[in-house]
């Protein structure tokens, strides 16, 4: 018995040495996040969603419910929504930034941002732009011009996302520069609003479609690709936080903390330099 006894003590020694280890670890980790998170880095973070409704349930779908804990989460850490075209006004001095500015994006153009993100967007006082593909306009699940242009009406920033959301990259030259193009013109002819601002299909770019958009009147352009974004950074390489559903039996706003810490990391340790203006 006083064997075993032995035994058993000579076992639990390592084990209390690793748990208490894990819990230091866990403890510095949280305190390191949560000093994180209310580190505000000199920039502007750009949120990358697409959809929010009770219907679908693919990993770029937020609920309603979701959706409205994230904007809970942002008025309380005090962030202020602005638009693209106010950002590329804040690169050359003459737009003045909030104290903590964020863009809020939504690709593709679903028609629920009508009925769900545009309602709870205003009552909390903020705004989005909306990346539209244009062959999509009027397709079931899209928005129509009816919808873009009372988005517009409310203070809604609208961009295009070509016409195809075929990935430019993948195209030669003239058909890739005009699914930038004509997306633009369409947008701009029937929602009355001079188009600046775009979304790379998937995230990819090159230097032909990047040279296209500055010499086209185009004034930014998002990416995929994660970090902040400042008066150096290229307005044609602009970097998002991507939001995903949230991981089922976690928080709704863990994901968007998560991402929104992993994008300030990439600032303080230079990750999102990138081309420069």
């Amino acid at each position: 018995m006083s064997t075993e006894r032995g035994t058993v003590e000579r076992l639990w020694g390592p084990v209390k040495l690793v748990i208490k280890t894990a819990a230091v670890l866990i403890f510095l980790t949280a305190a390191a996040f949560l000093a994180l998170e209310q580190y505000t880095p000199e920039g502007v973070p750009i949120l990358e969603y697409h959809k929010v409704n009770n219907r679908d349930t693919d990993e770029w779908t937020l609920t309603t419910d979701d959706f409205a804990a994230h904007l809970a989460y942002l008025s309380e850490q005090g962030y202020s929504t602005i638009s693209t075209e106010q950002f590329a006004r804040y690169q050359i001095g003459a737009f003045k930034l909030p104290p903590k500015p964020i863009i809020v994006t939504f690709d593709d153009g679903y028609d629920d941002m009508l009925d769900n993100m545009m309602p709870m967007m205003e009552a909390v006082g903020m705004r989005s732009t909306v990346y539209m593909v244009t062959n999509y306009i009027g397709r079931p699940h899209y928005l129509d011009w009816s919808d873009l242009n009372r988005l517009r009406r409310r203070g809604f920033e609208l961009g295009s996302h070509t016409a195809n959301h075929i990935p430019l990259t993948e195209m030669d030259n003239l058909p890739a520069f005009d699914e930038a193009k004509y997306s633009r013109i369409i947008l701009w002819w029937y929602a009355h609003k001079r188009v600046t601002a775009f979304s790379y299909p998937e995230g990819k770019y090159d230097d032909r479609i990047v040279t296209y958009l500055k010499e086209n009147d185009y004034l930014t352009a998002v990416t995929g690709e994660p970090g902040y974004n400042t008066t150096t950074t290229s307005p044609y390489h602009l970097r998002r936080v991507n939001i995903t559903r949230p991981v089922k039996y976690l928080p709704s706003t863990a994901g968007l903390r998560i991402r929104l810490a992993r994008a300030k990391l990439y600032h303080i340790f230079g990750w999102d330099i990138g081309e420069e203006r």
